[in-house]
């Protein structure tokens, strides 16, 4: 792993330790094993994505491999232990994790983005360090290259490792995500940790049917049989698209990247988009075959525009899919992680994880989870209501343009032209009313609310995720007497900023290929950069598009500081290999930054790790 000095890894230390049984581990307990130290926040899809990448690897290395998640949180709500248990469960962590809430080990391991994986060998020195996703091949790889080295050392102890799972809970559904009202007055909804549909009366309580096995999986066929990862978003077919299409209902399949088609009547389940594989490719405005094309982790489904729109997390956009044509598409976004308004094609989302389209069909509401932003699309243009970027939250209501929310992944259009929010990490209903241009909190108290129903009686239902249940709001809340205004506490994530000189610095994207790769030209330049920052006059020069990883910035001595927003892609095929498989790696940074006398005049970030430590 090169030349410089071997450098020892840090103690593990934090607020409590999960899945160990109430144990606390020390590097020393585990000598003699393959160490990954995941640093991860549970609001964001790059570090679920790695949750998925990780789990292969668990399992074929399980008697020699340690993953520890070690949270370094990113929100407020984020810092709450109780919720990190609740998101441990949730997203099937089966690993123990290390609480970190305020980035000690963050700060110590030198992490520099959400996710972050330090691999530790079994003497105890890092010896990788990889920012992002898509890392699993190189992993792989690196892991063989240890367990060969330590075991001709004697340094390789294999056996179990200190992984104790919880008890298994005994309730109906079990982290439910999203909700849809059925003509029959029946409510199905995502339950998302059991990996299945549940068909509830209208009571909200009483299971009717399960589509789905319940067991982690892609398997079409009958409700029984049948199988999904982690679904979320649901959206009913108008009549005849349903009838054109051969089913009813589309599910946004998010851990498996697809979108499922579900017969209603038999229960039946079809894959209707996506390949499985997550998209990791270029953007582009063209039109491709629905089963051909790859997908990212989309969250949650609209009929707008006489199609299928898909609030696609994973890389920021929004999607479009014709159950009749079978064709998808780009909609909405760059894959530019961040707030920016104007036409579909320039904007910049994060994480848009809720849709509901206004009662006459012009606007389409969106949650934009990670900016803590409302957005909406109409005629074309996506606009923000409420929200101020990736690094401002709280609980404030008030005028829109300094109201504050807290990661929502849930909106419902009112039939008054009012959209109501659920205000996720806040455990809140709000409500914004573009008459007056106001935000108020409508009720409190709520664990995780994720989404919300209107019934044709205009009650609503509140999916309470981290409750494991349906609740109605109390009748009248949505009346003017029913809503209250919380002027509640304004944070910044206030990760370490990063000093920059003022004048001339040079950005420096560090990029090593996965052993066994090699960066892939044959269809133009393999790297591309992309630089803007927050506010846009922190750069006198230096913001926009370019294929060099190394970019000459001009920083204003006259802003004290910001967020530099980096955007980084390399394209990798297999060397030396018949049918090479080629590879892109993303990955987005948001950096803040403080301009200061006597900073360094480099910045420099890793894109893809096995960076000798």
């Amino acid at each position: 792993m090169g030349t410089t000095p071997r450098v020892r890894a840090p103690e593990l230390r934090g607020r409590q330790w999960l899945n160990t049984g109430g144990r606390e581990l020390k590097l020393s307990d585990l000598r003699g094993k393959i160490v990954i130290a995941d640093f991860w926040t549970f609001c964001c899809i790059n570090c679920l994505h790695v949750l998925d990448e990780l789990r292969p690897l668990e399992e074929k290395y399980a008697d020699v491999l340690v993953v520890i998640g070690v949270h370094s949180p990113k929100f407020e709500h984020e810092k709450d232990p109780a919720a990190l248990a609740a998101a441990v469960e949730r997203y099937g962590v089966h690993h123990p994790v290390l609480d970190d809430p305020e980035l000690d080990m963050w700060q110590q391991y030198a992490a520099r983005a959400w996710p972050t994986l330090s691999v530790i060998d079994p003497e105890g020195y890092v010896v990788a360090t990889m920012a992002g996703e898509g890392h699993a091949e190189g992993l792989a790889r690196l892991i063989d290259d240890l367990i060969a080295t330590h075991e001709a050392k004697g340094t390789l102890h294999r056996g179990d490792g200190p992984y104790v799972p919880p008890a298994e809970p005994e309730t109906t559904l079990r982290f439910p995500g999203k909700a849809v009202l059925l003509d029959s007055g029946n409510l199905l909804v995502s339950d998302s940790a059991r990996h299945s549909l549940a068909e509830l009366a209208p009571d909200g309580e009483t299971l009717v049917r399960r589509i789905g096995s319940g067991t982690r999986g892609r398997t079409d066929g009958p409700a029984g049989a049948a199988t999904f990862s982690e679904p979320q978003g649901l959206c009913l077919l108008p009549a005849h698209t349903a009838e054109v299409a051969g089913y009813d209902l589309v599910v946004a399949d998010t851990v498996n990247h697809l979108l499922r088609g579900v017969r209603l009547a038999s229960g039946e389940v079809v894959t209707v988009a996506g390949t499985g594989r997550q998209w990791r490719s270029t953007v582009d405005d063209h039109s491709h075959d629905a089963l051909s094309v790859d997908l990212s982790s989309p969250w949650d489904l609209a009929w707008y525009d006489d199609k299928v729109v898909i609030a696609m997390a994973g890389i920021h956009q929004l999607w479009w899919f014709d159950p009749v044509k079978r064709t998808a598409g780009m909609y909405a976004g760059t894959t530019v992680e961040a707030l920016r308004d104007g036409p579909l094609a320039e904007a910049w989302m994060a994480q848009p994880s809720g849709l509901s389209v206004s009662a006459d069909g012009a606007r389409l509401w969106v949650a934009d989870s990670e900016t803590s932003a409302i957005r909406y699309v109409e005629n074309d243009v996506m606009g923000t209501a409420v929200g101020q970027g990736l690094f401002d939250f709280g609980h404030v209501d008030g005028p829109a343009s300094s109201a504050l929310l807290q990661h929502p992944l849930g909106v419902c259009a009112l039939p008054d032209g009012s959209v109501l929010i659920a205000d996720t990490y806040n455990g809140a209903v709000r409500r914004f009313d573009p008459e007056n241009d106001r935000v108020s909190t409508v009720a409190e108290g709520l664990a995780e609310p994720s989404d919300l129903v209107l019934t044709p009686a205009g009650e609503v239902l509140v999916v309470e995720s981290a409750a494991h249940r349906l609740t109605r709001l109390a009748p009248g809340a949505l009346s003017a007497a029913g809503a209250s205004t919380v002027d509640g506490p304004r944070h910044r994530t206030e990760r370490r900023p990063t000093d920059v000189a003022a004048g001339e610095v040079t950005l420096d994207v560090i990029f090593t290929p996965a052993p066994g790769q090699k960066l892939d030209e044959t269809y133009g330049p393999s790297t591309r950069l992309v630089v803007s920052a927050s506010p846009p006059e922190l750069l006198l020069e230096g913001a926009g598009t370019g294929t060099e990883l190394s970019r000459r910035l001009v920083v204003n001595g006259d802003v004290a500081g910001g967020v530099l927003q980096v955007t980084a892609q390399a394209a990798t095929c297999d060397a030396d290999v018949e049918h090479a498989a080629c590879h892109l790696t993303r990955q987005d940074w948001g950096v803040p930054v403080r301009v200061a006398d006597g900073a360094a005049a480099r910045l420099p970030l890793v894109l893809r790790g096995l960076d000798d430590a």
